[in-house]
């Protein structure tokens, strides 16, 4: 196993990682944003007013996008498994 071969598997495990990431991420940011909005119009400054509506909006993206995400690092664990006998040989 050389150098380059250790770069494409770090390369691969940081492309799984930010794709896995990346709904999850997103949806909070999309909440955090709308919920803020929402309380500069109102000027409520209420720190669970912040809190739950996001989690309440992560927890349904993780049930929509959870088998996705799911089959995703299967997939990366599989090929992983896969080019453990080429690597080290």
């Amino acid at each position: 196993m050389n150098a380059d071969t250790v770069i494409e598997l770090g390369r691969q495990a940081m492309n799984v990682t930010v794709l896995l990431a990346a709904p999850l991420l997103l949806s909070a940011l999309a909440a955090g944003l709308m919920i803020g909005m929402f309380q500069a119009a109102t000027q409520i400054q209420d720190m669970t007013l912040s809190f739950i509506p996001k989690l309440v909006v992560l927890v349904m993206v993780l049930g929509l996008a959870g088998p996705w995400m799911l089959r995703q690092l299967i997939d990366y664990t599989t090929q992983l498994f896969e080019m453990i006998p080429g690597l080290v040989g």
